[in-house]
């Protein structure tokens, strides 16, 4: 079984992985796993939602309407965490 140390790292990648492949990240290299995907134009609220569906899709899991909150879905780190604390 993973630890959380582990799954975090593959979670980032997939999740850097997806962003990078689907919309428009001008520099990967700045892309941080704390930077704002909406104050940075990487995503907007269409693109909220197809982050959404990658992450019912790739880890089985469903997000709640209550659940869709900045902390969850703005950056890397928080998809990441919530990922982590809904699998478990």
């Amino acid at each position: 079984m993973l630890t959380i140390k582990d799954r975090t790292g593959i979670y980032s990648e997939q999740i850097r992985s997806f962003l990078v492949s689907n919309f428009y990240v001008s520099d990967v290299k700045t892309l941080m796993n704390d930077t704002s995907l909406l104050d940075q134009g990487i995503v907007d609220s269409t693109g909220v939602l197809e982050i959404i569906g990658f992450i019912e899709e790739t880890f089985g899991i469903i997000v709640e309407d209550s659940e869709l909150l900045p902390e969850n879905l703005d950056s890397i780190q928080g998809i990441e965490q919530y990922i982590i604390r809904k699998m478990n």
